[in-house]
């Protein structure tokens, strides 16, 4: 995504909830050269500007803003992580190989406007006649991203070109 240099570091955290706790026990020990970020699926349509605030209404979350958490610090993958791998559908195909059927795969360009059920569902019969099996998040999902058009990703998902551009200024 055009980042060099000095790399941010991931920590995937498994679930959401040890995600949230993880970014809140970071954030509580930031410094002027490290900042913490929390990247996680926004589960469902988001209906505010505000990261903080649809993580707050989401009844399965209801997460308060940690004390001078901003903004910038707060990232949602719309409406989940697989939701990115609709915009680059040519590297999904060549990840998977033979008897990966693109057609099974949700044709709505609005990659955001999917729901997650629907991204998994299509996921799952796009890649079951393929050599690597169904998709599998743990063990396809990072693999996947890392093959990923950045500027494909950027141009289908707003929230991916907000977070993008948030580690930028954060180099």
């Amino acid at each position: 995504a055009g980042l060099s240099g000095q790399m941010p570091r991931i920590v995937a955290c498994g679930t959401r909830r040890n995600a949230y706790d993880n970014f809140k026990t970071a954030h509580s020990k930031n410094t002027k050269d490290s900042v913490a970020i929390l990247l996680v699926d926004s589960e469902d349509p988001i209906r505010t500007e505000d990261p903080w605030r649809h993580l707050k209404e989401r009844k399965h979350d209801s997460w308060e803003r940690p004390d001078g958490a901003t903004n910038e610090q707060c990232h949602l993958m719309v409406q989940a992580m697989e939701s990115w791998f609709l915009a680059d559908k040519k590297a999904l195909g060549e990840f998977y190989g033979q008897g990966f059927q693109e057609s099974a795969l949700p044709a709505n360009p609005q990659i955001e406007d999917i729901s997650k059920e629907d991204v998994r569902s299509g996921l799952n019969q796009a890649t079951r006649q393929t050599t690597k099996g169904p998709y599998k998040k743990g063990s396809h999902s990072f693999d996947i991203l890392a093959k990923l058009d950045p500027a494909k990703v950027q141009e289908a998902s707003p929230h991916a070109k907000r977070f993008i551009e948030t580690l930028m200024k954060s180099k």
